[in-house]
């Protein structure tokens, strides 16, 4: 029982060093990408240093979500274009839907989110 939190801890150290090495090599591109619009691109307009740092970003969201001790993220989904999240998936109360979109406004390089989570149990 003890090997949960652990690897929970594993997968969060591992993640953030994920991103923060992501981070680091495209700091060039992503002053550049912040003078775009906000609407989602095509793929074939989405460039390479917009694809890792919205990456960078996704990481960064699913380890705060994992770490967050009000939230159960094991049901939610995270997807970000050009600094916006989206949260899908369930959780269980409408509580943990807030704190959700609450964490993940938290996070460096998110600039808005959607939440689409939707509550699976009664509160």
């Amino acid at each position: 029982m003890k090997t949960l939190p652990l690897l929970k801890i594993a997968a969060v150290v591992a993640s953030l060093t994920l991103a923060a090495g992501v981070t680091a090599q495209t700091m060039a591109s992503s002053d550049a990408s912040t003078t775009e619009s906000a609407s989602a691109p095509s793929s074939s307009s989405e460039s390479v240093g917009q694809h890792i740092s919205d990456s960078t970003v996704t990481t960064k969201v699913k380890a705060a979500l994992m770490t967050a001790k009000d939230v159960k993220s094991t049901h939610i989904h995270v997807k970000t274009r050009r600094g916006i999240v989206w949260l899908t998936g369930t959780v269980p109360t409408h509580d943990e839907k807030t704190r959700a979109q609450e964490v993940a406004a938290g996070v460096t390089g998110v600039h808005e989110v959607k939440n689409r989570l939707k509550v699976s149990g009664s509160e």
